[in-house]
């Protein structure tokens, strides 16, 4: 397969995962009395109980080819990728709102592409900044409406909150942007260190290490357990099952997948997949198109994405 078929194809498995990875924006909502910590344990327990089924024919073969650098890598992982960003995410839902917490996650793409410059296959910063600016541009619309009271994906607006409440939403998004761009720069690294494991058998062994690394969790959660009926934990059951397996097992295979074909500077802007299909499917929530400023923010984003499959074209290498 050629370089430039390539290309696409990780671009095709970066949508994937952006349209997989968008559903999380919304499972705080379909439970919302669920705790951050429960949410998180119900996804994560799920993940790894799916993960180790699907992983057992080659559960030999696969440890074999891991060391113990590497098997403190998938807990590392798994607690930058999942376990925190997964909480912070859900903080930053239930008290800033979807619009506003796509908005701050939305900045990933901006964050990965400079902490990816100096990877192998970058492109020279000047190649992708007019992509990166039209990101910011984007975000910052969207920013702008969340904040003016466009109403958020539970039909509310988002100047109805108190202030501190926002505040700290705001500030769990902050982290949840730092955790997830140092999981994407470290699980591609890895991804490379270890060629022999196929990108779908990297993601099932790091959902094995977040099932149990989950268990704590769990415990810490059930320590206030919400006073539900029997029905609203068969929801809850629902939704961490369709998540696990939507954004975990799927939307973390396309993205390995991704990883191994794309540069980390274009990876980067594939994460502007998720705050597109999180807005998408937040609009379908409020039963509501998107604003004028927002329309405007989805056309950037895209822009944005395009510019950046361009700037890491076949030139590219003659210039480094």
């Amino acid at each position: 397969m050629s370089q430039l078929s390539n290309r696409w194809l990780g671009v095709a498995c970066g949508v994937g995962a952006g349209a997989m990875w968008g559903m999380v924006f919304l499972a705080p909502k379909a439970t919302p009395d669920a705790s951050p910590a429960l949410m998180a344990a119900g996804r994560y327990l799920a993940y790894g109980l799916i993960a180790a089924v699907l992983v057992a024919p080659r559960w030999k073969r696969l440890t074999a080819l891991l060391t113990g650098e590497a098997w403190r890598a998938l807990v590392l992982l798994s607690v930058l990728g999942n376990l925190l960003y997964y909480a912070l995410l859900v903080v930053a839902v239930h008290w800033a709102g979807v619009s506003a917490s796509a908005l701050i996650v939305g900045m990933v793409p901006v964050v990965v592409a400079l902490w990816g410059l100096r990877e192998p296959g970058a492109a020279p910063l000047g190649r992708i900044a007019p992509a990166l600016a039209l990101a910011v541009i984007a975000v910052v619309l969207i920013g702008h409406e969340a904040s003016h009271g466009a109403p958020d994906a539970s039909g509310a607006g988002e100047g109805t909150r108190p202030l501190w409440s926002s505040l700290v939403g705001l500030v769990c998004a902050i982290a949840a942007l730092l955790s997830w761009s140092a999981y994407a720069v470290f699980n591609s690294r890895w991804l490379d260190r270890l060629p022999q494991v196929s990108a779908h058998d990297w993601s099932l062994l790091t959902g094995v290490v977040t099932g149990g690394l989950s268990l704590g969790l769990a415990v810490l959660a059930l320590f206030d357990p919400p006073r539900w009926a029997v029905s609203d934990w068969g929801l809850f059951a629902g939704v961490s099952v369709a998540v696990a397996f939507g954004a975990s097992i799927v939307g973390n295979a396309f993205w390995n997948r991704a990883s191994r074909l794309l540069p980390m500077t274009l990876m980067g802007q594939m994460i502007v997949f998720e705050t597109l299909f999180a807005l998408a499917y937040g609009f379908l929530l409020a039963r509501r198109g998107p604003t004028l400023l927002e329309g405007l923010a989805v056309v950037l984003m895209v822009a944005s994405v395009l510019l950046s499959v361009r700037a890491h074209g076949p030139e590219v290498e003659a210039e480094r």
